[in-house]
């Protein structure tokens, strides 16, 4: 499918229900990268966790969330997307306060499978409506990427403010770190109360029995998936390859915070105009192909220079490279893919395919990381590890559906 023409001088105005899931975007993030920065610290120095169990809990929140958007996404096709919304939210708050006293192991994992589970309701659904409102957009002639890049723009804002909140706030302790995530929420709860609809128009409401079975059924979506993942792997690189790539080349990590910031800073300031010049001139599938493949150049540039084992500030240029051309393909890749996935969803369940995309594609980052691990601990040739990687988001453009 391809995106259709817009008057690229005047987009067309986004619905107040847009407006508000777009800010909801941003306010989730704040109040969640106000407090998850800081958990590792408070986990291992407060708490006095051993740093297997520290990265075991972290992995506990990674799944109850990422495993189970897909039961969120079925629930707010069954019961509309308000009262998962709301439900959603109401769990966060709990789980923020719950964290912020919980002093044992098991009440610490209890907190931190809670926030899971919360965002595991609530974002599936906004998503899923977010994509539902894109393809009105775009019948109104506006430009369905565009919605997802000013989605993906709330909530790296959001990613990027709240650290900055939570960081002026641990001056006093962690638990008031916690309470004030908990109160974002709070704020996030009363808004959306007072706003969100009690019923949407065109939404319809779906029985929970049969779906998953259509979906598993569903090739051109799991093709998608499968793909998507490849990208989410190549990005969860920042975390992982990336890392090391900065200390091998300047004795600590401590660049890695500028790398970081660039590519907030990228995705802040360049991701409408790329998604507007990008609409207006490729299809759904070729954006993700230009996405992939820049994404690939990006290890490519890494493995290209490793043997030259360049250190310093010299060393630190092919990680830039990475990251510059890692974030122009997610900006090409992301919004795409979200905006894909009403065309291939099942009517009346593209909250559970919303969420399915997330838990498939979380499935393969899972597995995937492990082989990445290997790879990077296995003494092999030092341009070997990035060449593998940059050969992946090549290869999942052949996953991707015709059309």
């Amino acid at each position: 499918m391809t995106s259709t023409s817009v008057d690229l001088r005047k987009p067309v105005p986004l619905s107040p229900l847009l407006r508000l899931l777009i800010v909801t975007q941003l306010a989730f993030n704040i109040g969640f990268f106000a407090v998850l920065p800081f958990l590792s610290e408070h986990l291992g120095q407060a708490v006095g966790m051993a740093g297997w169990l520290v990265g075991f809990v972290l992995g506990l929140r990674t799944f109850s969330q990422q495993g189970l958007f897909v039961v969120g996404g079925a629930l707010a096709d069954r019961y509309g997307i308000r009262p998962v919304v709301l439900a959603g939210c109401v769990l966060r708050i709990a789980a923020f306060g719950w964290l912020g006293y919980a002093e044992r192991t098991g009440a610490v994992i209890g907190a931190v499978l809670l926030i899971g589970f919360a965002a595991a309701l609530f974002s599936p659904a906004v998503e899923s409506e977010v994509a539902r409102q894109a393809v009105i957009h775009e019948e109104a002639g506006g430009q369905r990427t565009r919605v997802f890049a000013l989605f993906t723009v709330a909530g790296q804002v959001g990613a990027f403010v709240g650290p900055l909140l939570g960081a002026l706030l641990l001056s006093v302790d962690f638990r008031t770190v916690c309470l004030a995530g908990a109160g974002v929420f709070v704020l996030v709860l009363a808004g959306h109360a007072w706003m969100l609809p009690q019923h949407i128009p065109g939404r319809q409401r779906v029985r929970l029995e049969g779906g998953l079975g259509v979906l598993v059924r569903n090739r051109r979506f799991l093709a998608l998936c499968c793909a998507y993942g490849a990208y989410l792997l190549a990005y969860n690189q920042l975390y992982l390859a990336l890392p090391d790539e900065v200390e091998r080349a300047t004795g600590s990590q401590s660049a890695l915070a500028w790398l970081f910031a660039l590519s907030s800073l990228l995705v802040v300031t360049a991701q409408l105009p790329v998604t507007r010049w990008v609409g207006s001139q490729l299809s759904l599938r070729r954006s993700m192909v230009a996405g992939l493949l820049l994404i690939g150049a990006g290890f490519a540039v890494v493995a290209v220079s490793r043997p030259a084992d360049w250190t310093g500030t010299a060393g630190l240029l092919p990680s830039a490279g990475f990251v510059v051309l890692l974030t122009f393909g997610q900006m090409l890749v992301a919004p795409v893919a979200r905006a894909w996935v009403p065309d291939l969803a099942e009517e009346g369940r593209l909250g559970l395919y919303t969420g399915a995309l997330s838990s498939v594609s979380g499935l393969i980052v899972l597995i995937g990381s492990s082989v990445t691990g290997s790879l990077l601990d296995g003494g092999l040739p030092a341009a070997v590890p990035w060449l593998v990687l940059a050969v992946v988001p090549v290869a999942a453009i052949g996953l991707l559906p015709l059309g």
